[in-house]
């Protein structure tokens, strides 16, 4: 029998390091996925990439673009396409929320994590945007300083 209290039930997959590094992330949210079987199992091998994936807003519906899942080495002909279109489930209201920061203020929605929650699949979502050069350099100059000071904590 599972245990109630167990509050960290997630099992990580993927996760995008880029995602940090090229956007100034607004807002995130958790969203399910549509999968096949192989998709499932192929996720469970951890054999998932969310490099090149990105959110799009369609028909009221949004959509996971370029994320990319292995084929499961025991699907047969049953087997999916790698980088197919997947539908992410989402609330109404978080869609119509998305559907005006995409369009109106040219935000993108980046996926950050990939995961397992009490067995179902699910991806972080993030409303980002997109960093300059000179903000890429000014985030690692501030994380260079804050090692620097924790270093120096250290030694005293």
């Amino acid at each position: 029998m599972k245990s109630t209290n167990d509050t960290n039930d997630t099992v990580p997959i993927a996760r995008n390091k880029r995602a940090r590094h090229d956007y100034h992330i607004l807002e995130t949210w958790e969203a399910g996925l549509v999968l096949t079987g192989t998709e499932v199992k192929s996720l469970r091998e951890g054999k998932a990439s969310l490099v090149d994936a990105y959110g799009i807003v369609k028909n009221g519906e949004v959509f996971l673009l370029n994320l990319h899942i292995s084929p499961y080495k025991q699907g047969s002909y049953n087997n999916h396409e790698p980088t197919r279109t997947r539908k992410l489930l989402l609330h109404r209201r978080q869609i119509r929320r998305l559907i005006g920061a995409v369009e109106r203020e040219g935000l993108t929605l980046v996926p950050l994590d990939l995961y397992f929650k009490h067995g179902v699949a699910k991806v972080t979502l993030a409303l980002g945007k997109g960093k300059k050069l000179h903000d890429k350099r000014e985030t690692a100059r501030e994380r260079d300083a804050e090692r620097e000071m924790a270093r120096v904590g250290r030694a005293r």
